[in-house]
């Protein structure tokens, strides 16, 4: 409570002129508004876009457009190896998972974005964050802890929680005319009827059509993998190596593939997995905030992994270890 309470209080002082925020930046509407909006009350604005492993994500485009909408300078920031190695691996060790199906993919990918966001604050001097998340899902809590537990000196703007802000944008036709107004570019591409979150791990849906429980999802919204009717029916063997945990090495015996690299490997089960309709599932969780949300997922590699580790687990612990594990 108290780091949201302190988060709306910082725009209250009147001159911000020359004072340094980093901004996660998506390129999409909402952070490009945002940094516009930024720019209005007097800050100077650092982007920052991680990469994740977004598919097909042109990030020289997303400089180039933060730049042109004011930023002062950009950081594109290549964080795969280290969400692999730091984040999913350590994850798969610790079967996580929540409340039984979901796999925790956008939420351990936040503390990787939110930890190099903070650094690049403290090498360029920033005594301001700011996201685009909105105020009624997990992802502002998420970015905010994970900064006030790295530098508590640091205050975080969110101005989907700024009074000001929501008054001057209350829904995507106001985001629009704004951008229109600043030169802002707007992708003609028409916006699906659902919002997506991918990285490396997973790929989320969310929102839209989907809040309707009895909804199906369409098979063409799909990313990572194909429907398990459209899965081939000649079955694909492969070996995962694990060492105290964490897996380094998959052999495909089906055709001799070798995978080592934790990147390579994670991004090798992946498309082994969802070629063969390997990780989805459709469920309405609980968020962190207090309401229900319904999600729909799918997360290949990861939760191939989840299975061999766990049926590693049943090879070498006992009952007791597995009791308080």
């Amino acid at each position: 409570a108290n780091i949201f309470h302190t988060t709306i209080l910082s725009l209250h002082s009147m001159d911000r002129k020359g004072e340094k925020v980093v901004l996660a930046y998506s390129g999409g509407l909402d952070t490009s508004v945002i940094l516009k909006w930024l720019a209005e009350k007097g800050f100077e604005i650092i982007c920052y876009c991680a990469n994740v492993g977004q598919v097909g994500e042109d990030f020289e485009a997303v400089r180039a457009k933060a730049l042109s909408a004011g930023a002062k300078k950009v950081y594109i920031e290549d964080l795969r190896e280290e969400f692999v190695k730091g984040y999913i691996f350590e994850a798969v060790k610790a079967n996580a998972i929540y409340e039984s199906r979901y796999l925790l993919g956008t939420s351990i990918a936040r503390p990787c974005i939110a930890k190099r966001q903070v650094e690049i604050a403290r090498i360029e001097g920033a005594k301001f964050l700011a996201h685009g998340a909105t105020g009624k899902g997990n992802d502002q809590v998420r970015f905010e802890m994970c900064a006030q537990a790295l530098d508590a000196t640091i205050t975080t703007i969110a101005p989907w929680r700024e009074p000001e802000f929501i008054e001057r944008f209350k829904g995507r036709s106001d985001l629009l005319e704004y951008a229109k107004v600043n030169g802002i570019p707007v992708s003609s591409t028409p916006k699906a009827n659902y919002s997506i979150d991918e990285n490396l791990y997973h790929t989320s849906y969310e929102s839209g059509m989907l809040e309707d429980p009895a909804c199906p999802p369409p098979e063409s919204m799909f990313k990572m993998s194909v429907s398990p009717e459209a899965a081939p029916d000649v079955p694909e063997m492969i070996r995962i190596e694990f060492d105290e945990g964490i897996p380094i090495k998959v052999t495909n015996l089906s055709d001799n593939t070798v995978k080592t690299g934790a990147l390579e490997l994670f991004e090798y089960l992946n498309l082994v997995a969802g070629r063969n309709g390997i990780g989805r599932v459709d469920i309405v969780e609980n968020r962190f905030v207090g309401i229900k949300s319904r999600g729909v997922y799918e997360t290949p590699g990861g939760t191939l992994l989840r299975e061999a580790h766990l049926d590693l687990e049943g090879i070498c612990l006992d009952r007791e270890v597995v009791r308080v594990r």
